[in-house]
C-alpha cells in the first residue's frame, strides 16, 4: 500500500523553463565573460552551494574572482536576474500541480518533498503556495546533504510515519534521484510532463524505461490507486 508520495521540486512540481529563465550562459553573456573559465569555476562551487556551505552570491563571487571579473554589481545582477526567474517559476505553477496534490490529500496520502536547491531556491520554495501541501520537507541547502544521499529518503519516510516500501517517489530523474529512491525501497516513478519545455544545453534527463513513466499528473494518481487496490485485494 502507498501511504506517502514524495516529490522532487524542479521539473516535477514546477519548471524553470516557464517564464523568464536565467542560466549560467545568460549571466556570462550579460557580463561578456569568456565561457570556459567562469563555467568551470562556477561548477566548482556547486556542491557547496547545494549543501548550504555558501550562498548563491558567495559562489558567484568566488567564481568571478577566480576569472578576474568580480564586481559587487556583477553579483547583484546575478541575484536580481535569478530572483526574477524564480518569481516567474513559482507564479506559474500549473493548475495540474495543485490538482495532483489535492487529489493525494483527498486519498489520505501524506506528501513529502526532497529537493536539491541553492539559497535563493530554498527561499522561494519556503515561501511558495506549495508549502502548505507538504507534510515533510527535505531541502539540501538546509540538510547539508543532497540527493542521491539515501539519508534524505530514509529520514523523510520516518518523519512521515511510513516504511520506505509504503512510499512513492516522483521526479524527473536528475541527480540519480529515482535510482536512490529505488535503492531506499520506495516505488520510483519518472515524470515526463515538463520534458518538452527543456532546451539545449539544458537537455532533460534521459528516459529510464526501468521506472514507471508518468506522462500526466493523473498517471501518478492512477498508479497509486492501482497499487493500493492490489494491496487491498491481497489483504482480503
Amino acid at each position: 500500500m502507498i501511504k506517502v508520495c514524495i516529490f522532487d521540486m524542479y521539473e516535477t512540481l514546477v519548471s524553470l523553463f516557464m517564464g523568464r529563465v536565467y542560466f549560467s550562459e545568460d549571466f556570462m553573456k550579460d557580463l561578456n565573460l569568456p565561457g570556459d573559465p567562469y563555467y568551470a569555476y562556477w561548477h566548482e562551487t556547486e556542491d557547496a552551494r547545494t549543501m548550504g556551505q555558501m550562498t548563491l552570491g558567495e559562489g558567484a563571487a568566488q567564481a568571478l574572482q577566480k576569472c578576474g571579473a568580480y564586481t559587487p554589481e556583477a553579483v547583484e545582477l546575478l541575484l536580481s536576474k535569478r530572483h526574477e526567474s524564480q518569481e516567474d517559476t513559482f507564479s506559474s505553477i500549473p493548475v495540474e500541480t495543485f490538482e495532483l496534490l489535492s487529489g493525494l490529500k483527498k486519498r489520505g496520502i501524506r506528501i513529502g518533498l526532497i529537493s536539491n536547491c541553492f539559497s535563493d531556491e530554498r527561499d522561494m520554495i519556503r515561501s511558495s503556495d506549495l508549502m502548505p501541501y507538504f507534510d515533510a520537507v527535505r531541502l539540501s541547502y538546509e540538510q547539508g546533504i543532497k540527493k542521491p544521499d539515501l539519508r534524505m529518503y530514509f529520514s523523510i519516510a520516518e518523519e512521515l510515519g511510513a516504511d520506505p516500501s509504503e512510499c512513492m517517489y516522483v521526479g524527473d530523474g536528475g541527480s540519480r534521484e529515482l535510482q536512490a529512491a529505488r535503492e531506499a525501497g520506495m516505488t520510483a516513478v519518472q515524470c515526463d510532463w515538463f520534458r518538452p519545455l527543456a532546451y539545449e544545453p539544458h537537455i532533460p534527463c534521459p528516459v529510464y524505461p526501468e521506472f514507471p513513466q508518468a506522462e500526466t499528473r493523473e498517471d501518478v494518481l492512477r498508479l497509486i490507486d492501482e497499487m493500493n487496490a492490489r494491496g487491498r485485494m491481497v489483504e482480503e
